[in-house]
């Protein structure tokens, strides 16, 4: 028989397999790619468990937040209303009180008035008084009491141009 360097290769390959299996490689490599394989499960499962936790926390912050957002626009509408009540009720105020300030100027208005045409009637009978005491004081003859008459006429109306300026 031939033994050429292919038998010796065969030989040496089959002494390399057996070696391998007698030192049990690969059963450790099978260990190891094992317990890469569950390291890479354990690392696929914690970024899941990391994952489904954030989820949960977006979840959580946009509840918050569309509490927060809805609860602004509650303070806002109220705060919206509360301002337009008032703004109501100042104006109502201010009707009111121009009103009672109105009706209390045309009543000092109406008192002055009428203070006013006492002053005259009281100045007129003041005056018609005196000439009356005036004429008969001096009765006279009638050119003397026209003449008194015109003169006294004259006095009242200067009288009553007075009073009304």
């Amino acid at each position: 028989m031939i033994i050429d360097s292919t038998f010796w290769v065969a030989v040496s390959f089959v002494i390399f397999f057996g070696i391998l299996i007698y030192l049990k490689i690969p059963q450790k490599i099978n260990e190891i790619l094992n317990k890469l394989i569950s390291d890479i499960k354990n690392e696929i499962d914690e970024s899941e468990k990391l994952r489904s936790e954030a989820k949960i926390l977006i979840d959580n912050a946009q509840n918050k937040l569309n509490t927060a957002q809805s609860v602004s626009d509650e303070i806002l509408q109220q705060a919206k209303i509360d301002s337009d009540k008032l703004i109501i009720e100042l104006n109502d105020k201010f009707h009111k009180s121009s009103e009672i300030k109105k009706n209390l100027t045309e009543n000092k208005i109406n008192q002055m008035k009428e203070a006013a045409i006492k002053e005259i009637k009281d100045a007129s009978i003041k005056i018609a008084v005196d000439s009356v005491k005036k004429i008969i004081s001096t009765s006279v003859d009638k050119s003397k009491l026209d003449t008194l008459f015109q003169k006294n006429l004259d006095e009242t109306k200067e009288e009553l141009k007075k009073i009304n300026s």
